[in-house]
Formats: structure tokens, sequence, C-alpha cells
């Protein structure tokens, strides 16, 4: 540990690159609390049985907070470092989640959930960025799509109990863990960043071809990079940055419009609708969509790297597109305005099929989304930018998602209780929308160095994104090195003449 982390935690790069992701497992719990106490009566009674509106607020109290936090990592994570920035959003973690054990009224729950809120936001922000940069290009999309593999095991119930000390051992085990190479060498400590590269990729030995193709692609990268200027949000919105801006936040964007967090945050009413009544009856219907959405994120997991990241976003799009127009097919054709629980709500009664239609359509919905959508919806934003911008352009467009969420999150309630079976057609069609956008803009990046992802989008392709050859960009050793002599000789030229 002299070295301030592990080398033998460092040589394994799928404890490295899966460790810090436990932060994620922190919105998982959150879905899965709130999603079981919706009609609890003791949670009811003790916060003045909340109406649909008030209750969407609740909910959306934690996106909001998270907004904050997402938008915080720009400055955090490139000042201090990405591994200090996740060491502090699982304290601040800890102090939301007193308040909310400790709540006795709306306002310190919701006081509560802001904070837990900018935790989570700073995590779901600062994550992403770290995994992408401490892991090698063949296993990068695994790793940080274990992220949304701990949202899924976040969402588990009855996990509830272990949320604290869960962010305790995250917060103190990540001194154990090494910081980005990217981010030590853009901060000018060459030899850190290239000790590290040795234990993460080399078995600690720095001459190792990868070791050094890594290096030599960095420091090329953050020399040309400091030539572009001083580094702040308006370097976002210059040629080149901000189509990627675009790209990274329509994903999250679209991540959360499809529909998910309807059928995580909200699945008691989903299935209150479908005529499934009974607490115990809801409570075994939900908990087996919550263990398909942890096993099917785990084939996303393995082979997202071979699939690659456009044929999983396109073919998940599609199927939960058609999924959500079945259960509104269903709900609309079958259903009636009724009552249940005392509240006004479209349900379909004494029809037993078309229930379990609905519930198996739901069931099927959320397996195309763990399989797809929910891992790529991390890894794509985290690898598209270069390192110059890639804290503050991941920050933002984390706060898409979270932005989208927290208007989700207090907007659905009330929209299921106004129109509906409709608001199944309104989430099918954002899905079919996003099955085109991301045909015609989304280049494929899996393979690839970050430093590598940049000719990709030297290509061009700005609406025929499938033209992109899946092996542009790859160089070798050689290469790099010869080209960084090729920059030395021209700088030292230039010196001369001046």
């Amino acid at each position: 540990m002299g070295k301030g982390y592990s080398a033998r935690i460092a040589a394994n790069p799928y404890i490295v690159g899966s460790f810090a992701c436990i932060g994620g497992g922190l919105f998982g719990l959150d879905i899965s609390s709130m999603s079981g106490v919706l009609s609890n009566d003791a949670y009811k009674n003790s916060f003045g049985n909340p109406g649909s509106n008030a209750q969407g607020a609740i909910v959306a109290a934690m996106p909001a907070g998270s907004l904050v936090g997402s938008l915080i990592v720009g400055r955090l994570a490139d000042k201090i470092g990405r591994k200090k920035t996740i060491m502090i959003s699982g304290w601040i973690w800890v102090i939301g989640s007193i308040l909310q054990c400790a709540a006795v009224n709306r306002g310190m729950l919701v006081a509560g959930r802001v904070i837990s809120g900018i935790a989570v936001g700073i995590a779901s922000a600062s994550v992403p960025i770290y995994q992408s940069e401490i892991t090698a290009p063949a296993i990068r999309g695994r790793l940080v799509s274990m992220q949304q593999w701990s949202i899924t095991w976040g969402i588990i119930p009855y996990s509830m109990g272990s949320s604290d000390d869960s962010c305790y051992h995250t917060s103190l085990g990540m001194i154990m863990f090494p910081e980005s190479p990217r981010w030590l060498i853009d901060h000018d400590r060459q030899p850190e960043a290239l000790e590290i590269l040795a234990d993460l990729h080399g078995g600690g030995d720095p001459n190792t071809e990868l070791v050094q193709l890594e290096f030599a692609e960095i420091k090329e990268q953050v020399r040309f990079e400091r030539t572009e200027g001083a580094r702040s949000y308006m370097d976002l919105l210059k040629p080149g940055i901000f189509r990627r801006v675009g790209l990274g936040a329509a994903l999250q964007m679209w991540s959360q419009l499809s529909g998910m967090n309807i059928m995580m945050y909200y699945i008691i009413y989903v299935f209150q609708g479908a005529g499934l009544t009974g607490r115990r009856g809801n409570l075994i219907a939900d908990s087996v969509q919550y263990v398909l959405n942890v096993a099917f994120t785990v084939p996303a997991i393995i082979y997202i790297d071979r699939w690659g990241r456009r044929p999983m976003l396109l073919v998940g799009t599609f199927l939960m597109g058609f999924w959500l127009m079945l259960v509104g097919g269903l709900q609309g054709g079958f259903g009636n305005w009724g009552e249940v629980d005392g509240a006004r709500v479209w349900v379909i009664t004494g029809n037993d099929a078309a229930t379990k239609g609905i519930i198996v359509c739901s069931y099927l919905f959320v397996c195309s989304f763990a399989i797809t959508m929910g891992p790529v919806s991390w890894t794509y934003p985290a690898e598209i930018f270069p390192m110059r911008v890639r804290a503050k352009a991941v920050s933002v467009t984390t706060a898409i998602n979270w932005l989208f969420n927290f208007a989700l999150a207090w907007a659905v309630p009330p929209g299921l209780a106004s129109i509906a079976y409709k608001t199944y057609f309104i989430f099918g069609a954002f899905n079919f929308a996003a099955f085109i956008h991301i045909f015609f803009c989304f280049p494929e990046t899996s393979g690839r160095t970050l430093e590598e992802v940049e000719d990709i989008f030297t290509q061009g392709h700005i609406y025929t994104a499938w033209k992109v050859d899946r092996h542009v960009g790859e160089r070798t050793l050689q290469q790099v090195i010869a080209k960084e002599k090729d920059t030395d000789s021209h700088e030292d030229h230039y010196e001369e003449k001046a």
C-alpha cells in the first residue's frame, strides 16, 4: 500500500472496474424502497395520505438532488480526481439515509431524499468516468455496464437494510484502488500514471505493449488537448464536441423516456391497473420483475463488447416500444374506469387472460431494457468524449438523465390517473423515435481505446452513422510512437523558427 493503493487489487480488472459501481446500487435501492411503500398503509398514514401529485413530488425529490449532484461532478472530478469524488458520494448518502430514516413529516422525508439524490448523482456521473479510464478497451463496455447491474441489484426488495453499510464500505474500500491514470497524466504525474497502467494492464511490467500503447496515446492526446486552450463548459459547444454532447444527452434522455422507471418506481400502479390486487400477489409479481432485471443484465455485461453498442440499442428500443404498445392496447381494450383503495383508476376486472398478458408484456419489456439500453446508456456517454472535457461532458449528459427522471417521476402518477392506458402509447412512441435517432446518428465505439474513439468522430457521417467502419481508429504501438515523434519534430522545427 506504499503506492496509495493495492497493486494486487489493481491487477484484477474486474475487481477494479466493478467495486466502484456499488454506488449504482443506491439508485436501485431507492427505486425498490419507494415502490414497496406506495401501497403501505403505515407510509400513507405517516405522510398524510399523499395524492398522485404529492406522491410524484416525493418520488421526484431524489432525482432532483441527483440532477444537482451530477452537475457538481464536472468540476469536482477534474479538480480532486475520480477516486476521491466517488468516495465523497458515499458519505453524502449516509447523511441523506439518516434523515429519511428519522423522517416524521413530508418535509424531512423530501430533504433526506434530496441529499441522498445528490450522492446518487455524483456517483452516477463519476463512476462511469472512472471505469472507462482504467479499463482495457476489450472489456471496457463489460465493466462500465456493471454500473447498470449494480442498480438492478439495488432494486431487489428487502435489501434496504444494507444501504448505509454498503456506502460506508464503498467510501473506505476505494482507498485500496488506484486513481485514473488519464487524470494523473493530465495533472503532470506521469510516473504515477505509468506505474498504475502497468499494474492495471501489464501485471506490474511497464514495458508490455498494451501499457506502452495506452501511455503513449494518453500523452499524445493530453498534449493535443492542451493546445486547444483553457477547458470550460463553453468547450462543450465547440464543433465536434457539441455533436457528442448531443448524442450522450440524447441517449440518457431516451433511457428515461423508454418507460423503464414506470415499470420500476410505479410497478404497483401498473399491476393494479392490470387487475392484480392484494398485497401478496403484487409483492410476488414485483419480485419476479426485479429478479428478471438482474438476470437479463448479465448477458449484456458479458457480450456488450462483442455485440456492439449500436445493435443493442436498436434491438432494445424496438422491442421496448413493441411491448409498451401491447400493454397500452390490452389496457385500453379490456379496462374501464373503476375504484381501487378509494382512488379512481383505469382497471381491468374479470379478465384473467388480459391481466396475465399485461404482466407478461411488462416482464418482457424489463428484460428488453436490461439486456440492451440499460447497460449501454451508461457505457456510451462515458467513452465518446476527449479527456479535456470528459468529466464536464459526462456530468452534463448524466444531468439530462436525472432531469428527465425527475420530470417523469413527478408526472407519471397524475398521468396514469388522468389519461390511463394512453400513457403506455406515449412511451412506446418515444422508443420508436429513439430507434430512428440511433439508427441514423450513433456510430459504433466498442473495442477502441478512448483516444482512438476520436478518429471515429472525425469521419463525419453525422446522419449516416452506419457507414463508420468498426475498425476505424485502431492503431499499433509503432504507429502511435511514430506519430508522437513526428509531432515532436514539428514542435522543435517551429521553436527553431521562432
